[in-house]
């Protein structure tokens, strides 16, 4: 029991903190409100815990034995974060009149866990942390991604509440402009420690 609340500490830290999940939820939620984000929030709910058991289950050692292939998926998810802020930047809204832009889809967001740096690095420290050799690595692993389902889905309708709020404050097209560029900012700014050399 102490393990599953050390787990869900760590899962409630890691996932309630600003990230790119966290700025593209709430994002969505001014831009497209609750109903049409609820697939980019399942998307990542039930996403990020099947990148878990992903990688605890044996992708790890892949990039044990092939280094290069977590360096290479590291700068493509970087450059896919980059294009991913440009569309933030530039997104539409009903305020406008039309509707350029769409939401995320289920399967766009799950996929997005796969190219996310700060999920890799939350999949790789949770295993690493909270797996023994001394015992079977799938059940602990397995407990790891149903504690991690169970935390996600709170903390992502905090984000995309949060931008359901914001919708109400944003009165005009130049706030919501605004708005969508400091977004798009931001998430850029989640990207650099990825990309500083480590210590």
């Amino acid at each position: 029991m102490e393990l599953i609340f050390a787990i869900a500490l760590f899962a409630f830290s890691s996932g309630i903190t600003p990230g790119p999940n966290n700025i593209m939820l709430m994002t969505s939620g001014v831009n497209f409100g609750i109903k049409r984000s609820l697939p980019h929030l399942l998307g990542i709910t039930l996403g990020f815990p099947a990148m878990i058991l992903a990688v605890g289950l044996g992708l790890a050692a892949v990039f044990q034995s092939y280094p290069i292939l977590h360096t290479v998926l590291k700068y493509i998810g970087i450059t896919y974060l980059l294009y991913l802020s440009w569309l933030i930047a530039n997104s539409s809204s009903k305020m406008e009149g039309k509707n350029v832009s769409k939401p995320f889809s289920f399967i766009q967001a799950a996929a997005f866990q796969w190219v996310n740096p700060k999920g890799w690095i939350m999949a790789v420290g949770a295993t690493a942390t909270f797996t023994t050799v001394n015992q079977a690595l799938a059940p602990q692993i397995i407990t790891i991604a149903s504690v991690f389902l169970c935390v996600a889905f709170p903390c992502a309708i905090v984000w995309l509440g949060f931008g359901v709020g914001l919708k109400k404050l944003l009165k005009n097209q130049r706030q919501q402009r605004i708005f969508n560029v400091s977004m798009a900012l931001l998430l850029v700014a989640s990207i650099i420690p990825m990309v500083l050399p480590s210590h």
